[in-house]
């Protein structure tokens, strides 16, 4: 006889307000289930979004019969228009990404003035130089941005930085800074670029920006890693809360292999899912960190 759960649940949301449920029931698979994975199938069966907490009460474990079959999804109507969403920040001189780093300089190593000795008549070249640091901007994260003995840019694959297939998590509008594992639980988030869209990014530019930013949990980011997200970004300052110098969703993710692209912009273009995401640095040795022109195709 196949094995089902029965059990009461509240669930708390992130905006505001809750949801309970009494004798409800679920197909489960073995003769348990622990409630973390029962709440996980709460949210994600329920399609639940920007979920704060849930609490399973009054749990049994019956014998009857499971009520779902084996389906295929529907597949998805083709013929739209293809088109390409911009998700990064611009560089520019004296831009700050974070307070404490130099700002970049853009300037002329050789101008068109003075280039115009060195070339026939009437033509001429602009020689740019740029110094920075590489968290500037919309910028990634390789693993040796943590570890010593992690990738670098240079040895990241291609395939971990293009044409991912994109999620997109909205979060906007909750209560509090900190997003939970519960925010991605109703999401199938294994090889995929998995984006949080905290509005934050509307700060950017301002003093706010820096102030009260929201950022992932590092219970969001052990999910996150076991459940095989590819890559992680985020529209806000920092995907760890600041005031944790341990910094565990960095530590948690890069540990992982993940990339993370911070300082995102724009996501409030994207759907759901049915994108791809893109975040390509400059492939360069011994660095941990650099600016990407990080973008989406969408269609």
């Amino acid at each position: 006889m196949d094995k089902r759960v029965r059990f009461d649940f509240e669930v708390d949301f992130l905006n505001g307000g809750g949801l309970q449920g009494q004798g409800f029931r679920l197909d489960i698979e073995g003769d348990d289930i622990d409630d973390a994975a029962l709440a996980d199938h709460i949210v994600r069966d329920l399609r639940l979004l920007m979920v704060g907490a849930v609490r399973i009460l009054n749990k049994e474990i019956i014998a009857e019969p499971h009520k779902r079959a084996a389906g295929a999804r529907a597949a998805r109507d083709g013929g739209v228009r293809e088109r390409l969403i911009d998700l990064s920040h611009v560089v520019e001189t004296g831009m700050i990404t974070y307070r404490g780093l130099p700002t970049p300089v853009v300037c002329d190593f050789l101008s068109r003035e003075a280039s115009r000795a060195q070339y026939a008549e009437g033509t001429e070249f602009q020689i740019d130089r740029i110094e920075m640091v590489g968290n500037t901007g919309t910028y990634l994260d390789s693993p040796f941005h943590r570890f010593a003995d992690g990738k670098d840019l240079a040895e990241l694959e291609l395939e971990s930085l293009a044409d991912l297939p994109g999620l997109l998590v909205r979060v906007t509008g909750m209560q509090g800074r900190a997003v939970g594992r519960a925010a991605f639980a109703p999401f199938d988030v294994r090889g995929k670029a998995v984006l949080v869209h905290t509005g934050w990014a509307e700060h950017w530019g301002t003093d706010r920006y820096f102030e009260g930013h929201p950022f992932l949990t590092e219970d969001a980011a052990l999910y996150l890693r076991d459940e095989g997200a590819a890559l992680v970004g985020i529209d806000s300052l920092n995907i760890d809360d600041t005031a944790d110098g341990r910094r565990p969703v960095h530590t948690t993710l890069l540990g992982a292999g993940i990339p993370i692209v911070e300082h995102l912009r724009g996501l409030e273009q994207l759907p759901a899912e049915g994108f791809r995401f893109s975040a390509l640095p400059v492939k360069v040795r011994r660095m941990g960190s650099f600016p990407v022109r990080a973008y989406a195709r969408v269609g």
